[in-house]
């Protein structure tokens, strides 16, 4: 065994699960200890306790610093955070969702994971109207947001606080030693729901072990319209933003750079702990055509280092939970399935559902894509989103990215709508930039004509149709709802309100 590969597998040893026999003869798991996210606070605290850890303005607009000794503190933190972090000390599990989703999306996931209290922002508390109404048993505790200034009895958030510090009080051992550890680092610690775009959505269940740092990131949609500001100047330095909810187009990752925002392109999903993989940017590409370069960089790029390496496999196999790798050229489209660490370990009270995403013994994304000679990948479309017109696959992701080059659009979904001859033909939706208060001039039949002269796109995925809306549907996310363009296209007409995001 080479010097090289002795070191590898010394790494991957003490990386593994320690489940063999020990070569001491004498098996035992004192070498070990339960990994849980709480464990990062207590440690923070103890090594850089005057480290400042929070800066949060409060609804009445005051400033809240906090060091990491003081955040470690149930008295001195802030609501939002001191929440996660209690909850998983105290052996609870979380049940995050995100405000913006619908009050009956809300209703359906905190009833699903049969919570027994909800910690919830008064801003927000209206979403939980009709929740409360159906379950007179569920303890609500309201954050008013005002600590800066009323000191700790300022709601019924601070009140819980104060609660839990009397009963503190009748412990023989205090403090974060007399939290319960958790019995197991495969114990569930949280269940996020997916957000969903066809059906409801589903709890992923993560745990302690796979729990950790979560990510700063911003969906392109947020990007855009950031770039896209008549108040947009560029910044005097760097600033690193992580990419992330759908794939960026390339000219969106130009405009960032102009900006000197500088792209951190990762990609991932609910069921998966944070990204999944990153767009590593080369040195090497400092010399190539500024298009080229950020071609490369709208990639998804490769896997992480906690999971094993990403695949894109044939779809027609996958199915059937056979994994069979698509040519490195590309070109081939295929599904994006990965396994490791970073995995959720499934979706909570759904066990056929879980057995599906795992099919073939690897978490299957439901993103087409290709593998690029060097191994790095770049998604096409979601399965249920490619269009197929005239036996010709269609990628969405390819033909928005090409539209949004135009110097008049600001974003475009496109979807295929039935067409008695190609089966399906491309329409678009596109919305305008504003500049100056004016929104850009533009005509459906003007940009169909300027996209038959982009080399970019092939002459069969040029639109059929071009319709220009005043905005386009999107996720709680930030994701564009391609089920509610296909129902547009269907009625001719634009349908108020939103659709369940699943």
């Amino acid at each position: 065994m080479s010097g090289v590969t002795s070191r590898l597998k010394n790494i991957l040893g003490h990386l593994g699960a320690t489940t063999s026999k020990s070569p001491a003869g004498f098996d035992h798991t004192h070498h070990l200890h339960q990994l849980s996210p709480t464990f990062f606070l207590e440690r923070a605290a103890a090594i850089e306790p005057d480290a400042e850890a929070i800066y949060h303005v409060t609804a009445n607009g005051k400033v809240l610093r906090r060091s990491y000794g003081e955040f470690a503190d149930a008295r001195e933190g802030c609501p939002f955070l001191e929440s996660i972090f209690g909850v998983i000390a105290a052996g609870g599990v979380l049940v995050p969702v995100n405000y913006r989703l619908k009050s009956d999306d809300v209703n359906y996931i905190f009833d699903f994971a049969e919570v027994d209290s909800i910690i919830v922002d008064q801003e927000y508390l209206s979403l939980l109207d009709d929740f409360k109404k159906t379950h007179p048993n569920v303890r609500f505790i309201i954050d008013l947001d005002t600590d800066a200034t009323e000191g700790l009895d300022a709601g019924p958030f601070d009140e819980a606080v104060i609660e839990g510090l009397q009963y503190e009080q009748s412990r023989e051992t205090k403090g974060w030693p007399g939290l319960p550890e958790c019995t197991g680092e495969d114990d569930m610690v949280a269940i996020p729901f997916t957000s969903g775009t066809t059906a409801r959505p589903k709890g992923c269940v993560y745990t302690h072990r796979g729990a950790g740092i979560t990510h700063f990131n911003a969906a392109p949609t947020v990007n855009t319209l950031l770039c896209a500001s008549n108040e947009a100047e560029r910044l005097p330095n760097p600033v690193h933003v992580t990419v992330a909810a759908s794939p960026p187009t390339s000219h969106l990752l130009e405009q960032m750079t102009k900006l000197n925002l500088i792209p951190v392109h990762v990609y991932g999903m609910t069921e998966t702990y944070g990204p999944i993989t990153k767009g590593y940017y080369m040195p090497a590409w400092d010399n190539l055509p500024s298009s080229e370069r950020y071609a490369q960089m709208a990639r998804q790029g490769h896997g992480f280092v906690m999971s094993l390496a990403i695949r894109v496999v044939k779809p027609e196999l996958a199915e059937q939970g056979v994994l069979v790798d698509v040519a490195r050229d590309g070109k081939e489209i295929g599904e994006i399935v990965f396994c490791g660490n970073i995995c959720a370990k499934g979706y909570y009270k759904d066990p056929e559902a879980t057995k599906k995403l795992f099919a073939g013994s690897a978490l299957h994304s439901g993103d087409l894509a290709v593998m690029h000679p060097d191994g790095s990948t770049q998604i096409q479309d979601r399965a249920k989103d490619i269009i197929i017109s005239g036996g010709e696959n269609i990628s969405s992701v390819a033909l928005e990215s090409m539209l949004v080059q135009h110097p008049g659009i600001l974003e475009a979904g496109v979807v295929g709508v039935p067409d008695e001859q190609w089966g399906e033909r491309v329409k678009a939706y596109l919305t305008v930039k504003v500049k100056d208060g004016q929104h850009a001039a533009l005509a459906p039949g003007a940009v169909i004509d300027w996209a038959k002269n982009q080399s970019t796109i092939s002459r069969f995925m040029v639109p059929k149709e071009v319709e220009i809306v005043d905005d386009l549907p999107k996720t709680s996310t930030g994701k564009i709802q391609k089920n509610v363009l296909r129902e547009w296209a269907k009625k001719g007409k634009k349908i108020p309100g939103k659709v369940p995001d699943a």
